[in-house]
Formats: structure tokens, sequence, C-alpha cells
């Protein structure tokens, strides 16, 4: 389960997307999710493309920005 976020108390972070990691640009509590618009805590985010600079919820979500950016059929 994800960690819960107090949206009161939250701040996006910026993130450098890179292939084996990333980036915190600027601090913050979590990004979110290019497909779901779901807020991923930072501690959680395990899938993002760093071609496109995007973060995804899950290999799912993943998946489906591939398949939209034509890299998938």
């Amino acid at each position: 389960m994800l960690n819960r976020i107090d949206p009161e108390n939250s701040q996006p972070a910026q993130i450098r997307y890179m292939e084996a990691d990333f980036q915190v640009l600027v601090p913050g509590t979590h990004v979110v999710c290019a497909i779901t618009g779901t807020a991923i805590p930072l501690d959680e985010l395990k899938y993002w493309s760093p071609v496109r600079q995007e973060a995804y919820v899950d290999a799912h979500a993943a998946v489906k920005a591939e398949q939209e950016a034509g890299n998938l059929s």
C-alpha cells in the first residue's frame, strides 16, 4: 500500500529521471503519475521514463505510457 500523503502539507518534488536513478532538483514529498494522476511518495517511486521525464505509479501505468508513445503494440 502506498503511503498516504497529507494534501495540506505536501509539496510535489521536481525530479530529473535518469536511466537507473533519479535526482531530486526541488525537494518535495511526492511526484505525480503521468498516466493516473496518483501521488507517488518519493520513497516508493520505482517506475519512470528518462526519455519522457515522467513518473508512473506502477508497471501497468509504465506499460500504458509506452503504448501511448508508440513504443509497444
